[in-house]
């Protein structure tokens, strides 16, 4: 089965960017579209972003303009490029596929504070 390993979170100051990374030991494109998920402290899991097979992108309104997310189907990674990141993006954030999703990776943690 596939896995899926997220990186790069980190502690950064409010208004400052971060990129996370999603390594998967197969292939996304069998997986259809992918995600990022977000879980904030005693909150459940959400998706924030989404991205088609084909490049077709989604955002929850909180993180329109800001986040962008991306897929190299070759290499088998998705990327989530933040920007002007604000205290409540803080949150462990997750990646899967939408809709049927597979083994939880352990996520990245992305505080945001000043």
């Amino acid at each position: 089965q596939v896995q899926l390993v997220e990186s790069g979170g980190g502690l950064v100051q409010p208004g400052e960017s971060l990129t996370l990374s999603c390594a998967a030991s197969g292939s996304i494109f069998s997986l259809g579209a992918m995600g990022w998920y977000v879980q904030a402290p005693g909150k459940q899991r959400e998706l924030v972003a989404s991205i088609t097979r084909g490049g077709r992108t989604y955002y929850v309104e909180s993180v329109k303009g800001r986040f962008t997310i991306s897929r190299d189907n070759a290499k088998n990674m998705v990327f989530l490029q933040m920007n002007n990141l604000k205290a409540e993006d803080t949150a462990v954030y997750f990646c899967n596929g939408v809709g049927s999703t597979i083994t939880w990776g352990q996520g990245t943690q992305v505080t945001v504070s000043a």
